[in-house]
């Protein structure tokens, strides 16, 4: 099994309970680690954990982690995924508020404190919260489009931290890529990451699904609080699983029907959210999914 593949490394706990416990899993990517977790302890304002699951970490990656010394992480000798990755991470995690964060982002000023926020403004634990990315090319209309670089060579740290806060942006319905965050007793009602959808294309959407059959209606993506991302580096080199299909075998129906008709992502927030009216038509191409995929091996 993948679990007994994985090894546990847990650091000495500190004196004061940190807010978050950021989980940031990576797949052989020392140079864009490093630059996440710098730009973390430039910018973050909020106590925090460092957590990191490292798959595979042949490329010095394992080394350096071990290093620091004052990050928790998990190792697996193999690429077990982001799904195990996340699980992982939460057996280590030590503050209440678990926040996701991909090893290709770098975090802006007080990215962490607005987030904080947002949670402490919460009336419960039934939320799912993003920050709002900065991407050179957006995944959707919940990113701001901006170009700062493609890569390391080409990152314009000085000219982002100059503009980050000009562009324009209101806060948006659909919580679902990381960064997130998300109480841990809500993750631990829900399971966590489910493994079906290793290595991991579609898991972030599942996940919300899971939240949302738990009840929660609060999925905010908080304009304020930003980072920039380069762009899905490790998804580029991954075999990716058929995570499109297994969401509507699972679910019953596509993940662009329970974005657009659930989540409602990328409109603009206005409080909890209420499933809107779906067109017969949806309903008929969910069923014309579901039908096919019985003949699919």
């Amino acid at each position: 099994m993948m679990e007994e593949k994985i090894s546990y490394f847990p650091q000495e706990a500190s004196q004061t309970k940190p807010f978050f416990s950021i989980l940031i899993p990576t797949w052989n990517n020392l140079a864009f680690l490093q630059n996440c977790i710098r730009s973390i302890r430039q910018h973050a304002t909020t106590s925090y954990q460092l957590v990191v699951h490292l798959n595979e970490g042949a490329d010095g990656s394992l080394e350096w982690i071990k290093e620091q010394g004052d990050i928790a992480y998990s190792h697996s000798e193999e690429n077990v995924g982001v799904c195990y990755a996340m699980n992982a991470m939460r057996k280590l995690a030590t503050a209440d508020y678990l926040l996701y964060l991909n090893d290709d982002m770098y975090v802006l000023p007080n990215w962490d404190g607005i987030l904080q926020e947002e949670v402490l403004a919460c009336p419960d634990h039934y939320f799912f919260i993003s920050a709002t990315m900065i991407e050179p090319r957006a995944q959707s209309n919940c990113s701001i489009e901006q170009a700062y670089g493609y890569n390391l060579e080409t990152f314009e740290e000085e000219r982002l931290l100059k503009e980050w806060n000009t562009w324009e942006k209101n806060d948006w319905q659909g919580s679902t890529w990381p960064p997130n965050v998300v109480h841990k007793d809500l993750w631990d009602l829900v399971g966590g990451y489910s493994v079906e959808f290793s290595p991991g294309m579609y898991s972030d959407p599942d996940f919300s699904m899971k939240l949302w059959q738990a009840g929660v209606r609060l999925f905010k993506g908080v304009a304020r609080s930003r980072v920039y991302h380069f762009g899905s580096i490790s998804v580029k080199r991954v075999k990716q699983n058929k995570g499109y299909f297994q969401f509507i075998r699972t679910w019953g129906m596509s993940s662009g029907t329970f974005s657009k008709y659930y989540l409602q992502r990328g409109k603009p927030f206005n409080g909890l959210l209420k499933k809107r009216y779906i067109p017969f038509w949806v309903h008929l191409k969910n069923w014309y999914y579901r039908f096919s995929l019985r003949f699919k091996a």
